[in-house]
């Protein structure tokens, strides 16, 4: 059997799903692992232990060899790809040292000594220091320096939980440049760490002897240990590929390679991200992370918690969907498409902005989530078109926000995540945007985009333009609806537009009253 076949780990927020991709972007065999994820000691904190992350790789590789023993013999070449900013400590033998802090988590740290010197004058002058005071107080190490002193101490190496999983399958501490997005000293132009001048250094102090070696998106990390293939079932010595974090490697598994396609991901956190070759800071300060492709860069604005809202929904009020799907053995998206349906374009006025988690600058740390415009006609599928719309509306206020900055319209969308499952969901996007919308032949964008990586790593493919036009393939596309369009259209400059701004200093008024958020 030829060896023509790429092992894909996927190591999401709720599962961690094992894919076996031929060189045309096929589906082989996949299993899926569901986890917990995460654990709340304390309000507002989300931790995991990592052991759940490597057990869960380990169940679900083992299952493919289970499911389809004749494919492990055919398997090239492994990469991984994971959730983005969760935190690991380790000790000199690769022992965590507590658990993950999983990137939903909410924990500050207040007083940190602010960045002081040249750059510290700067920031002020600049009228930036409060945004840096915030990125400090959102710093994991910060919080373990101050709270956990102990455990830093012990600290050989701070990892991504990229990093740590790439520890345990190739014994070395190394990780891809494509899955640095966090708070850490990378110096996100260069695609490195940072110099040794760089003000990152003050407001997240790590010794540089605590952070691993970097390799670029498609090189090589190392090769599956003896240890890791008893445990995994990998083949031992199978090259281990670097990819890139999993919007990133969504971004590439979309087909979203050049910077006037946008890709929309409709999951936990909805995002619309665009890929540049040239460094553009949409938000000073706020830089765009490393792609997939090497040297390239992800333009991305988020809604935190973006699709957390649709999930919120469905659990309490979707209950009927939700039950009679089961009943019926279809997805439940398919149900909640009707409920969308029940509803006309706009709600009948019920308009919503999904700040349900505080931004930095767009919007504000005092931002809130919204619904105006109630009144006696809306149910419950208004409210449920309603969050579909507002998230929508606030990504299309950030691709506008973006192509201002970059100087590159985008004339059509690639969506994925759960929600681009939802053929309501599709349809309103593109009509929303008036820019045609299409699915990608398959709903793993992130493991594709982590396999094209290894495609080119290995030499299957010459480069990502190749990889990509043999490996990525557009599905149904959703063309805008003039009558609809025009409709979204006034809601969104004349309402949705006018809404944060007029209810900021509410906000205000609600955090200096209750000291929340």
């Amino acid at each position: 059997m030829s060896k023509d076949l790429i092992l894909a780990i996927d190591n999401g927020t709720q599962s961690v799903r094992a894919l076996v991709f031929d060189l045309h972007g096929n589906v082989v065999h996949k299993t899926r692992i569901i986890i917990e994820p995460y654990v709340s000691p304390r309000p507002g904190w989300c931790e995991n232990d990592t052991a759940v992350y490597w057990q869960a790789l380990c169940d679900a590789c083992q299952q493919l060899w289970q499911a389809r023993p004749e494919i492990r013999e055919a398997i090239a070449g492994v990469a991984l790809t994971t959730q983005r900013a969760t935190m690991v400590n380790v000790d000199r033998a690769g022992r965590p040292l507590r658990p993950a802090i999983v990137w939903l988590d909410q924990r500050r740290t207040e007083d940190v000594k602010p960045v002081g010197g040249l750059w510290g004058l700067a920031f002020l002058i600049a009228g930036m220091s409060d945004t840096v005071t915030y990125l400090q107080a959102e710093a994991e190490v910060n919080w373990i320096r101050k709270h956990q002193p102990e455990i830093w101490e012990r600290t050989y190496k701070y990892l991504y939980l990229s990093g740590y999983l790439t520890y345990r399958l190739v014994g070395r501490f190394v990780d891809s440049v494509g899955c640095q997005v966090g708070y850490m000293p990378f110096d996100y132009k260069d695609l490195a760490w940072a110099k040794a001048w760089d003000w990152k250094w003050q407001a997240v102090p790590i010794d540089p002897s605590q952070l691993v070696d970097l390799v670029p998106p498609s090189g090589l990390l190392g090769e599956i240990t003896p240890e890791a293939a008893s445990a995994t079932g990998i083949p031992e010595g199978l090259p281990l590929i670097a990819a890139a974090a999993d919007k990133a490697c969504e971004v590439t598994g979309s087909g979203a390679l050049e910077p006037h396609i946008g890709c929309i991901s409709y999951g936990t956190t909805a995002t619309l991200n665009t890929t540049h070759a040239k460094y553009i800071e949409v938000i000073p300060l706020i830089p765009p992370y490393p792609a997939a492709v090497p040297g390239h860069y992800s333009l991305e604005f988020q809604i935190y918690r973006g699709y957390w809202m649709v999930s919120w929904f469905k659990r309490e009020f979707g209950l009927r969907e939700c039950t009679l799907a089961a009943e019926r053995g279809v997805e439940p998206e398919e149900l909640f498409d009707h409920l969308v349906a029940q509803a006309p374009p706009g709600s009948e006025g019920l308009m919503l902005q999904p700040y349900w988690s505080p931004g930095l600058k767009l919007p504000g740390p005092e931002a809130k989530g919204a619904i105006i415009g109630f009144s006696d006609v809306h149910q419950r599928a208004h409210v449920y078109r309603a969050i579909l719309e507002g998230v929508a509306y606030a990504l299309r206020e950030g691709l506008e926000h973006s192509e201002r900055r970059s100087h590159v319209q985008v004339t059509e969308l690639r969506m994925s995540g759960g929600g681009s499952q939802s053929d309501a969901a599709m349809q309103l996007t593109a009509d929303i945007f008036n820019l045609p919308a299409s699915r990608p032949h398959t709903y793993e964008t992130s493991a594709l985009g982590a396999a094209i990586n290894a495609a080119v790593g290995l030499g299957f493919h010459a480069d990502f333009e190749t990889a990509i036009r043999e490996m990525t393939h557009i599905g149904e596309t959703f063309e805008p609806d003039p009558a609809t369009r025009d409709i979204y259209d006034g809601l969104y400059h004349r309402v949705y537009k006018q809404m944060y701004k007029r209810l900021k200093p509410l906000y205000e008024e609600i955090r200096e009253i209750t000291g929340y958020p």
